[in-house]
């Protein structure tokens, strides 16, 4: 059975994978050093960093004997693309609402 893809906010949700992405913002660590930092066994860091993984946010790189995770750009390019839309949502409301009180202002003065 093949387990649903999750959307880059369905990801973020948890607060251990919000951890372990601001971990990895500081250096790439190892899954053992990741797991170091949480009361849940190393099976369910490896969980989460699956997770993280299959989003786009981590890659896994194997060097010696050990897997570092480091920080990806993908995922956040999904949180990134959605804010943005938003973004312009709110400047495009705010430039109207502007024009709006200018034109006002200037037929008061009129």
């Amino acid at each position: 059975m093949t387990q649903a893809r999750l959307d880059a906010f369905q990801v973020i949700a948890d607060p251990s994978r919000r951890e372990i992405l601001h971990l990895l913002s500081k250096n790439s660590l190892t899954i053992n050093s990741l797991a170091e930092n949480f009361e849940m066994s190393r099976p369910a860091v490896s969980k989460h960093i699956k997770v993280l993984y299959g989003a786009g946010f981590i890659s896994i790189e194997d060097i010696g004997r050990e897997r570092y995770c480091i920080l990806k750009q993908d995922g956040f390019n999904e949180l990134q693309q959605w804010i943005n839309y938003f973004d312009n949502f709110w400047k495009s409301k705010l430039k109207k609402l502007e024009n709006l009180l200018d034109e006002k202002a200037k037929k008061a003065k009129q």
